[in-house]
């Protein structure tokens, strides 16, 4: 009799558990339902992984190991199980605590998970919809940043590493400010060395781990990069007077904290048991090694993301993150959500047609139900010109809602002729992200000479550039 209860509890158990994510597909509960080791999802565009990560922590704290396990608790007798069958079928609305906590195996404290996200609007939409899942302990799971996270773990200990607890975070205007400092302590000319640029440089060296030593000591005989590495360095030397951190720091620091403090690092190891990481496709070598430093002992990693959806190489990203996932860790689960509820088979034909030329890659096939939509129209204009009034009037046949049409358009350069077209055509618009053309300061400017060209007595125009480019005349002269 024992073994057909446990045959029984245990096909209850997963019905009951199942029963809370009806919605989903099975590859999406296959994604909620894995818990324990590597997972890596590849979530293709539009395929619901938002949902499956909030239902992934819930499930954890709610249920736990439960659902693969084969552990059936002592003592669980046949009332019990009718009991549960009748919640099963919807004869009953609740458990109670006891019977409920049948359900459950090793479930997870909420302040056990950490929930690593790339906005902090994402992070808090996340804790919203867990509170509204599961009450106030859903807003104990840790969600935030990267950034946000390693403010919390150099609060704590960054005097390990040579800080006070008050350091100060820079913004990018105090960075510029204390790089044109140094290039001028330097004797170095700033229009050698723009300081935008230079500070591009030393994030890109702090993304991938490089210390101002070490990239000194990497050039060979480029004099341009020894000049940057040594304003690199007294720039570090600076912040350090200052107890200042800049943004690139926080997870550089953090992870030196780590690798020089093992103590530290196995709080969190201990205090984080299972992690998740949002968009692991943009990550790069300094949050990599974040991550694998603080999945190194549990191994309880879930990671989520699309390779194909990796448009960040500019800002660091290191697509091999996601690529190399299943060798740097072993055992891994790879979970692909490839049903899309976002577009029409239309639209997902042309996208696989296209990626799938690229051989970097991990191999996905987007599909949907969704029925319907119109096919993609393919306009091979002589010019950009000619681009543009096909825009305008595609825009004019549609007889819709303006606010209903988007352009896109690759880099910003195109949008100028687009805006002129537009103009001319009496079709407004409004640039999302970035200036209209003709609010752009350069064009202000040069429209504001050509203006004072017209009309001499353009006293707007005048105050506007008789000072640009930078003549010495003061604001005295000018009134």
């Amino acid at each position: 009799m024992r073994g057909a209860v446990k045959i029984d509890f245990l096909k209850l158990r997963r019905e009951i558990i199942e029963k809370d994510y009806k919605n989903l597909n099975d590859r999406q509960k296959k994604a909620v339902f894995t818990t324990d080791g590597p997972i890596l999802v590849l979530a293709g565009a539009g395929s619901g992984k938002t949902t499956v990560i909030i239902h992934k922590i819930a499930h954890l704290i709610k249920y736990g190991r439960a659902y693969n396990s084969k552990n059936i608790p002592d003592g669980i007798d046949e009332a019990e199980l009718e009991m549960l069958k009748w919640y099963r079928d919807g004869e009953v609305d609740e458990l109670s605590p006891e019977l409920a906590g049948l359900l459950s195996e090793d479930a997870v404290r909420p302040y056990n998970i950490l929930a690593i996200t790339f906005t902090n609007k994402a992070a808090g939409e996340l804790k919203t919809r867990l509170a509204d899942g599961l009450g106030d302990i859903g807003r104990d799971v840790a969600a935030g940043t990267f950034h946000s996270m390693c403010v919390r773990f150099l609060r704590r200990d960054i005097e390990r590493i040579g800080f006070e607890r008050s350091f100060t975070i820079y913004d990018t205007a105090d960075q510029q400010t204390v790089i044109k400092e140094c290039i001028k302590e330097l004797d170095l000319d700033d229009k050698k060395y723009p300081p935008r640029k230079v500070m591009s440089l030393i994030s890109a060296a702090k993304d991938k781990l490089i210390s101002a030593d070490e990239y000194l000591s990497h050039l060979g005989g480029d004099y341009y990069l020894k000049s940057v590495g040594d304003i690199y360095s007294l720039y570090q030397k600076k912040l350090k007077s200052s107890n200042a951190l800049d943004f690139d720091d926080l997870i550089a620091c953090s992870v030196r904290l780590f690798e020089e403090n093992p103590d530290v690092l196995e709080y969190y190891q201990n205090k984080y048991r299972y992690i998740l990481v949002d968009e692991y496709q943009d990550t790069n070598h300094a949050q990599y090694k974040l991550i694998s430093l603080l999945a190194g002992k549990h191994k309880n990693l879930c990671v989520v993301g699309d390779d194909d959806q990796s448009i960040y190489k500019f800002r660091g990203a290191d697509i091999q993150n996601i690529l190399g996932f299943e060798q740097e860790f072993s055992n891994c689960t790879v979970i692909k959500l490839e049903e899309n509820y976002r577009s029409t088979q239309y639209i997902l034909d042309a996208a696989n047609s296209v990626i799938k030329h690229n051989d970097g890659r991990k191999g996905k096939e987007l599909w949907t139900s969704n029925t319907g939509g119109e096919k993609i129209s393919l306009y091979i204009a002589d010019n950009e010109h000619s681009e543009a009034q096909d825009v305008a009037d595609n825009i004019a046949r549609l007889n819709t809602k303006l606010s209903d049409t988007v352009i896109l358009y690759r880099v910003n350069a195109q949008s100028r002729v687009i805006e002129d077209t537009l103009l001319r055509n009496a079709i407004p618009y409004k640039v999302l992200g970035g200036l209209r053309f003709y609010d752009r300061k350069e064009i202000k400017d040069i429209s504001s000479y050509l203006r004072l060209i017209a009309n001499h007595d353009d006293d707007v125009a005048l105050r506007r550039i008789i000072n640009e480019p930078k003549r010495g005349i003061g604001l005295t002269s000018v009134d």
